[in-house]
């Protein structure tokens, strides 16, 4: 396949693009800072180059070639898979509309993160981002011949606001909340695009566990130390998912005809916090006692404590109903899955930068991008069909 997607150097996009490239599709990056999203997708090409020419990952044997990250035009690499890289500023203008056209399908991620204190310009970071960029993404696919037959926007569990002890699927209406009054008018922009004879899936994704980023990345460091513990009395109901299924879901909703619409992108079971927070305590080995009063949260957040003392028990009925594969859907092994160390590969580099901690998690991967715009990019790997599996402090979502 040939696919474009936007916020690529996330913790959901920089996997997504990480699997694409595996088994053998071309990638078109859409960034607002390409300086920033080169060097990442040039770690990702290293590291993939690396592991392929390694036997102990029984991927495609061979030398890998140098990556390489120019100026020139795209052109076809036999036996290799494609990365390409664009500028685009989404709040600015319509997406490029040959970055789009005879792509396969676009999965779309890129937003203002929410993990921070929600001022007036915050809101409307927030909101803007996801409203505008995605009506400008449209109007790139509008004027793109021929179209990308799917687009897979990403979409945020806050769609259903604070539902207390109800059970939610895709069917249900929207709250009335801060986030899911964007959730909403982000999802309208997405749908325009069916309009144009494009399928569209709305991805409502739930917390991402991953100890590279995200939320667990946040908590890590505190319940490792035995200060970690339930927030706001740990009653709140929680959405999760582990990384790994959170990419397949992606990529199941991109290959599948019939996946359109809202797909909770959650585990099958949601937990309550107090029970994610044991559940981590036990992957760690460690207690998970001590509690974190709301008012405290609300003290040094303000608004956007909310997201922490709030919840959705949402339950994932499209992706159950096409027998989506779970590889981790029970929280105890997903986390220890999430949280284990992986060493260095000798001669391969790191391929992920740790921020320091922040307060916040949002729904799904939306990290802002940063760099400088005008830029296109190519590098390119050998395919290979192998596999492999950014914070807030010490508590629970």
């Amino acid at each position: 396949m040939r696919v474009t997607v936007t916020g690529a150097t996330g913790l959901i996009g920089r996997r997504l693009v990480e699997r694409l490239l595996e088994r053998g599709d071309e990638v078109t990056v859409l960034s607002r800072s390409p300086g920033e999203a080169r060097s990442e997708m040039a770690m990702l090409v290293r590291e993939l180059a690396h592991r392929a020419d390694s036997p102990a990952t029984g991927a495609v044997s061979g030398p890998p070639p140098s990556p390489a990250v120019s100026g020139a035009a795209p052109a076809p690499v036999s036996g290799a898979a494609q990365v390409v890289v664009e500028a685009w500023s989404p709040q600015e203008e319509p997406a490029p509309a040959d970055a789009l056209a005879n792509r396969d399908g676009v999965v779309h991620l890129a937003g203002e993160p929410v993990a921070q204190r929600w001022t007036a310009e915050a809101r409307r970071r927030i909101r803007d981002s996801r409203e505008l960029g995605t009506r400008h993404l449209v109007a790139g696919l509008r004027a793109a011949d021929p179209r990308p037959g799917v687009l897979v926007s990403a979409s945020g569990i806050g769609w259903y606001g604070d539902r207390g002890d109800d059970v939610v699927d895709e069917d249900e209406p929207p709250g009335a909340d801060f986030l899911a009054t964007v959730t909403r008018t982000w999802e309208a922009q997405a749908r325009k695009a069916a309009e144009l004879g494009v399928r569209v899936v709305l991805m409502r994704t739930g917390v991402v566990l991953d100890r590279r980023g995200g939320a667990l990345a946040r908590m890590l460091p505190f319940f490792r130390a035995g200060v970690g513990g339930p927030v706001a009395g740990g009653r709140q109901w929680m959405a999760w998912i582990h990384l790994d299924d959170a990419v397949a879901m992606y990529l199941a909703a991109l290959d599948g005809a019939g996946w359109e619409g809202p797909v909770n992108a959650a585990a099958p079971e949601p937990v309550r916090n107090r029970d994610f927070g044991r559940a981590l305590g036990r992957a760690l080995r460690r207690p998970a006692l001590l509690p974190v009063p709301a008012l405290a949260l609300r003290a040094l957040y303000g608004d956007m404590a909310w997201i922490v003392t709030t919840g959705q028990r949402a339950i994932p009925t499209r992706a159950t109903e096409h027998g989506f594969p779970y590889t981790h859907p029970q929280l105890d092994e997903a986390l220890r899955s999430a949280v284990r160390e992986e060493g260095p590969r000798a001669g391969c580099p790191r391929s992920y930068t740790f921020l320091p901690p922040r307060l916040g998690t949002i729904p799904s991967d939306f990290q802002g991008e940063s760099g400088r715009a005008g830029q296109t990019s190519q590098m390119t790997i050998p395919t290979t069909d192998s596999t492999r599996p950014v914070a807030r402090p010490g508590f629970s979502p």
